[in-house]
């Protein structure tokens, strides 16, 4: 998780699912009474979502100021 703005992260459907997959991770150790793991992937659902959706900023955008690279 420590590398959050990687472009893999870019389209939202992406961060969203991970988020899902960690929500859907604590639901089934809830059920099946885990309390040690609910709280574990509880804790992943909640970074992730901070990371991905409330705290998200894009991989940084190329600059402008680079000579084209012409390679022909």
């Amino acid at each position: 998780m420590k590398d959050s703005e990687h472009p893999f992260f870019r389209p939202l459907w992406r961060r969203v699912a991970v988020v899902g997959v960690c929500v859907a991770w604590a639901a089934w150790e809830l059920w099946i009474a885990e309390p040690m793991w609910t709280t574990i992937a509880i804790g992943m659902a909640v970074y992730a979502a901070w990371a991905f959706l409330l705290n998200y900023k894009g991989p940084p955008a190329p600059t402008q100021d680079a000579p084209p690279d012409n390679k022909e």
